[in-house]
């Protein structure tokens, strides 16, 4: 690939997470343009097959998350159109989007050690078995949209129904207390841990995207035993997945110091002050290197034609 050649930067999208996106895909058209690359952006709706062929994309960089655009859909869209594109392969996108999906394709990886939890649909019996408090998860939406924590029964049959705003299934985890740990990988490398740091004390969706309300640290000031036991448990899940270019694990760190793993996020946020960014520029790498050497591995499948 050369700077002849056209990238689209695919941002916004149809996902809850749309806000989140048109932030991260414009600032990562600016990087490209910057280091002089030809550079459109593209707001994804359903228009986006033609759109990609008016605008004569020859390889796309996602900066989409959540569904439809995170969750396989958008690559599969660029596998069978054979245009190269950023992130996971449709099958690592698909699982990293179901945190269910995700916790049991890394079960049996030594060194990833996960919270017990339950699968609930609507007309189960309420679980109460994970014991108080418990957390209320949609398997597949980003940002903490649509997540609760339940400290009672009440408190868990009202969580369980505004999950269910965002699909058929629940994931139930018990509660893991301790500090919240994220670990980028990029191409298989672990980059240093990042420590957040809510004021709330809940990492929801105001604490990570209203200026002042978190802090973060990184390298984070954990244990050095903690933060290396989740570098190898990120890598280790990202390899077992069969990830690509960056992606980013969330851990919670227990007392004993052993980081709990809660899932991947195949296409992390990627403005200037986003947490894998912020990993990276600790060892060097600028957010404008870092775009680009995301866009030198976007890729597809090689399509034979008769």
């Amino acid at each position: 690939m050369d700077r002849k050649t056209k990238v689209g930067v695919l941002l916004g999208g149809m996902s809850a997470e749309r806000a989140v996106s048109l932030k991260s895909g414009a600032a990562v058209a600016g990087a490209l343009r910057r280091r002089g690359w030809d550079v459109v952006e593209i707001d994804v709706g359903r228009d986006l097959p033609a759109r990609l062929v008016a605008e004569g994309v020859g390889a796309a960089w996602l900066a989409l998350h959540g569904r439809f655009g995170e969750d396989g859909c958008v690559q599969g869209l660029c596998e069978v159109m054979g245009i190269p594109y950023t992130g996971s392969d449709v099958r690592a996108s698909a699982v990293c989007m179901d945190k269910t999906a995700t916790k049991r394709a890394v079960a049996d990886v030594p060194g990833v050690v996960m919270a017990r939890d339950v699968v609930w649909r609507a007309g189960d019996p309420v679980p109460t078995h994970l014991g108080f408090p418990v957390m209320v998860k949609p398997p597949s939406t980003g940002s903490t949209i649509g997540m609760t924590k339940a400290t009672t029964t009440a408190e868990l049959e009202s969580g369980l129904q505004a999950a269910l705003e965002h699909g058929e299934t629940v994931l139930l985890e018990e509660f893991v207390a301790g500090d919240e740990i994220t670990v980028a990988v990029i191409e298989g490398q672990a980059l240093p841990v990042v420590r957040i740091l809510p004021e709330s004390g809940f990492f929801d969706y105001a604490a990570k995207y209203t200026k002042g309300m978190t802090r973060y640290e990184v390298p984070a000031a954990i244990d050095e035993r903690s933060a290396r036991l989740a570098q190898e448990a990120a890598v280790a899940a990202y390899r077992a997945i069969g990830c690509r270019g960056l992606c980013r694990a969330d851990f919670i760190v227990r007392e004993d110091g052993q980081p709990v793993f809660l899932e991947i996020n195949t296409l992390p946020g990627m403005t200037e002050t986003s947490l894998s960014p912020m990993a990276a520029g600790t060892v060097g790498i600028s957010f404008d290197d870092l775009v680009e050497r995301i866009l030198a591995g976007a890729t597809c499948m090689t399509v034979e034609t008769h």
